[in-house]
């Protein structure tokens, strides 16, 4: 069975934020407020990346304003709008792999080849944090686990207790796309850690990769049709 739109967005979504995380000094491309966290301890161990750490979420922040306001004027319908997104995504990917190749790899955070490649990265990311609000709501986070995760054992507490057939089946529902989606995340991390171990920055052609896929995939899933 072909995997859907949100499982592979969030393998890619791993897959980033682990592989920019390692190759351009802890910086997170997409679990940008995880950055809050680093820029405590770059400043306290005296490391590089504070300049990234502080641009990633003024930069996030602008493009998901202006991917909001790009959506609104794209053609009415979530499909066109969300293929043109994702091709943007794709785009911007391929980019930030080119940029890590061919200036990495980064001995500094702070350096200009580090900070053009880590905003490139940052600007993909946003886009798909972003095209998941507007329209895939109706989906599992694709970039951020702790919510999922968290949802996940709320929900296997209830199914302890006594549900309705109705409710019951709700929540199996909602257990299995939650799953599919960590799993996918935590897979796509792991495959990151594996690559970067084994090939560095070639690492970052993956996501490319994996962002063309995602137009390949003709039918939106249910969720998505308004």
């Amino acid at each position: 069975m072909k995997p859907s739109l949100p499982v592979l967005l969030s393998v890619n979504g791993g897959f980033v934020d682990t592989a920019g995380f390692l190759a351009l000094h802890g910086l997170f491309t997409s679990h940008v407020t995880g950055n809050f966290v680093t820029l405590g301890a770059a400043l306290v161990l005296g490391t590089s990346g504070v300049v990234a750490k502080l641009l990633a979420l003024p930069m996030f922040c602008a493009v998901v304003l202006t991917t909001r306001l790009l959506s609104n004027a794209l053609p009415a319908g979530p499909w066109p709008a969300l293929r043109t997104l994702l091709g943007v995504m794709l785009l911007l990917l391929i980019t930030g792999a080119y940029l890590a190749i061919r200036l990495g790899p980064f001995h500094s955070g702070d350096g200009w080849q580090a900070l053009v490649t880590g905003m490139t990265l940052v600007t993909a990311m946003a886009i798909q944090n972003a095209t998941h609000r507007i329209h895939m709501a109706n989906t599992s986070p694709t970039t951020i686990m702790t919510g999922n995760t968290t949802q996940l054992m709320i929900d296997l507490a209830d199914t302890m207790g006594r549900l309705s057939t109705e409710d019951r089946r709700t929540i199996r529902g909602r257990l299995k796309r939650m799953s599919a989606s960590v799993a996918a995340f935590a897979l796509g991390c792991t495959g990151a850690a594996l690559f970067y171990a084994f090939r560095g920055n070639w690492c970052f052609v993956v996501p490319p990769l994996i962002a063309l896929y995602t137009l390949a995939v003709r039918d939106p899933a249910p969720a998505l049709r308004k």
